[in-house]
């Protein structure tokens, strides 16, 4: 049995069914939802916690709100963090309202980012960076966690609600910085109930899944102010390229940023491990080993939109008619054309992220 997942960690989960086992997840079915994206479609998206009550809201037009954070640390984003935009983006398209906090106070805590330093990472890239991925600033509601007294008020009443046995079993350990940092997200997670009680659900990967636990238990614990439990909805991670059991982010050489230059994203698909055979007359015999192929995952994950389009590539490698050589020239080509338009749209939104909506406190 899993005991615990490491939201701080950089080791990939292997078995997703038994984690979805052993911390009691509801598996997620697409279609249960309206107009699902494409990650939604193709398993991407495999698990989730009370998911029954969003999809009530959205057929029935009730209030619901999604929310994640944005952590102002380095000069780039990783492809992971794409994943958990498209997902805000879809259910703000299905009429949630939308939050996205700066965790600046953790970035100063866990990496030693000074407030200051954070607003200025936050406003010159990483708020337009989400603008750039899809997120709509006009009904995106944004705010800085230093200057959320609210939240930290909230997070000195949800700590009293939290043993210190029940803080190790969720997180593996309980050093002071872990605590602090988790009961302030606590207050993240349920800030826009502080105005409305209404359902929320959270995007994330499967690693942050002890913060919704913590938040749910602590709900749990407070009865009396009516909270709704977060939903959550957990995303796979993007594998390294090299195929290793490691976070991409946590290991740049087998790992594409956004943005990256046009001769780096070609180096790293090139060396990347494909599904390819030992030769291409085997190749052409047996056909590709497409679940071992990290290119494939590339394209199912990001760069491919249509689904038909991906079918087809993926009978074509299967079959051994397209070579690995040809998916990661594919994959390269797709990869350098997204980076291209990602550079547009975020040079557009540094233009209107003073005209972004940030709460006052």
């Amino acid at each position: 049995m899993i005991k615990t997942i490491d939201p701080y960690g950089s080791e990939l989960v292997k078995d997703y069914q038994k984690v979805i086992k052993d911390f009691g997840l509801e598996i997620f079915d697409s279609s249960t939802f309206l107009n699902p994206n494409k990650v939604m479609r193709r398993g991407v998206v495999f698990a989730g916690r009370d998911l029954k009550i969003i999809d009530r809201c959205i057929k029935e037009k009730k209030p619901f709100y999604t929310l994640s954070g944005i952590m102002p640390t380095s000069k780039e984003i990783h492809l992971g963090t794409k994943l958990v935009v498209e997902n805000l983006r879809y259910f703000q398209e299905q009429g949630a309202k939308t939050y996205i906090l700066i965790a600046d106070l953790e970035a100063q805590a866990a990496r030693g980012v000074s407030l200051e330093e954070g607003k200025k990472r936050a406003m010159n890239f990483h708020i337009p960076a989400y603008i750039a991925l899809g997120l709509d600033p006009k009904k995106t509601v944004f705010y800085f966690q230093s200057e959320n007294k609210e939240v930290i008020h909230f997070a000195y009443e949800a700590a009293r609600k939290i043993t210190l046995n029940e803080f190790k079993a969720i997180y593996g350990s309980a050093d002071p910085g872990r605590i602090m940092s988790a009961v302030t997200q606590v207050g993240d997670v349920l800030y826009p109930q502080f105005e409305e009680r209404m359902p929320g659900i959270i995007p994330v990967g499967i690693d942050q899944d002890p913060h919704i636990r913590l938040a749910r238990d602590v709900v749990n614990r407070m009865k009396d102010k009516k909270f709704f439990p977060p939903s959550s909805i957990y995303h796979k991670y993007t594998p390294s390229l090299d195929g290793s059991m490691k976070m991409s982010k946590s290991k740049p050489e087998s790992c594409i940023s956004i943005p990256e230059d046009d001769k780096s994203v070609r180096k790293k698909i090139m060396k990347a491990l494909s599904g390819g055979r030992e030769t291409l007359e085997e190749h052409k015999k047996l056909g590709a080993e497409v679940e071992k192929c990290m290119i494939f995952e590339l394209l199912k994950q990001h760069l491919v939109e249509d689904d038909k389009e991906l079918e087809r590539i993926y009978q074509e490698y299967k079959s051994g008619r397209m070579s690995a050589g040809e998916i990661k020239q594919l994959a390269s080509e797709k990869m350098i054309l997204f980076m291209n338009d990602f550079n547009k749209k975020l040079q557009k939104a540094k233009s209107q992220v003073d005209k972004i909506r940030f709460v006052t406190f």
